[in-house]
């Protein structure tokens, strides 16, 4: 259910779950009123709709406070079962999603969204010694993810690249439909539109994470091209870092699923051994 934080007298030590790169305070109101000042502004344009699921309440109460900068509307919940219920139910351009939750945990929660189609961007937060769970979530759709402790500015960065590349938000939907430009790229058997996020494969209609959407386009524009991994991750994340190289792997491999016949021997999206990736088609 919704989930308003309420106060502790005594907090733990910050620090010990934030890497912080500024001193932060910690603010008492309850989540559901934090950002109200800006849901009140008068607008035409909807805000983007995210969705915390995290059990700690400090650390809930701050992935809040830094993500209402982004101008969006903020839900917390506590509970993975109804987490799951809430994104089932409503439309979300963004979950941040912990995996160690009471209830449903964040894997199976992931795993069940992705299997009833759900498109939603999905941000993990993973323990720092969880590498496991880290490669399975993003095996299983995520599209993201921060080890804790991390760094709030970092997740400001990461969230704000998923609802922009994403393209969910109603206002883009809507200028979506209304603007009939820019024809799909069409190669071999896909059809690939920036605009409405649409592939399809010999005109069946392939669904997408945002994710492995930006990957597919960014092949289909250069097709033939070899991509380090770190140029993927440059390119298409908008960071670059030695450690999240296996990323770009569980996303090629989930990718492959979806548009090979025979994942294990790929015909559009190849491995050029020691190098990166090539995606090509017949001429």
């Amino acid at each position: 259910m919704r989930h308003s934080l309420g106060t502790r007298a005594a907090n733990r030590p910050l620090r010990e779950l934030f890497r912080l790169d500024s001193e932060l305070s910690m603010t008492e109101a309850p989540l559901s009123t934090v950002n109200a000042s800006r849901r009140d502004v008068a607008s035409t344009i909807p805000l983007p709709r995210i969705l915390v699921v995290e059990d700690d309440e400090d650390i809930a109460r701050l992935i809040v406070m830094h993500l209402e900068d982004l101008n969006a509307e903020l839900t917390h919940c506590d509970r993975g079962d109804d987490a799951l219920q809430l994104a089932r139910s409503e439309s979300w351009d963004l979950m941040v999603l912990d995996l160690r939750l009471p209830g449903v945990g964040g894997l199976d929660i992931c795993r069940q969204l992705r299997e009833q189609g759900s498109i939603t961007p999905i941000l993990m937060l993973t323990a720092k010694s969880s590498e496991l769970d880290r490669v399975l979530g993003l095996e299983l759709g995520a599209d993201d993810y921060l080890t804790k402790p991390f760094s709030p500015l970092e997740l400001t960065a990461r969230a704000k690249a998923l609802l922009r590349r994403a393209g969910m938000t109603r206002q883009q939907t809507r200028s979506q439909e209304n603007n009939a430009e820019d024809p799909p790229l069409e190669l071999g058997p896909f059809s690939i539109c920036d605009r409405t996020h649409r592939v399809t494969m010999n005109g069946d209609r392939i669904e997408l994470t945002s994710r492995e959407f930006d990957l597919l386009l960014h092949f289909a524009k250069q097709p033939g091209r070899v991509f380090r991994r770190s140029e993927l991750l440059d390119e298409v994340w908008g960071y670059g870092h030695d450690g999240y190289e296996h990323t770009v792997n569980t996303h090629i491999n989930r990718l492959r699923g979806k548009i090979e016949e025979d994942p294990g021997n790929p015909l559009y999206v190849s491995t050029v051994w020691g190098v990166g990736y090539r995606f090509q088609v017949e001429p």
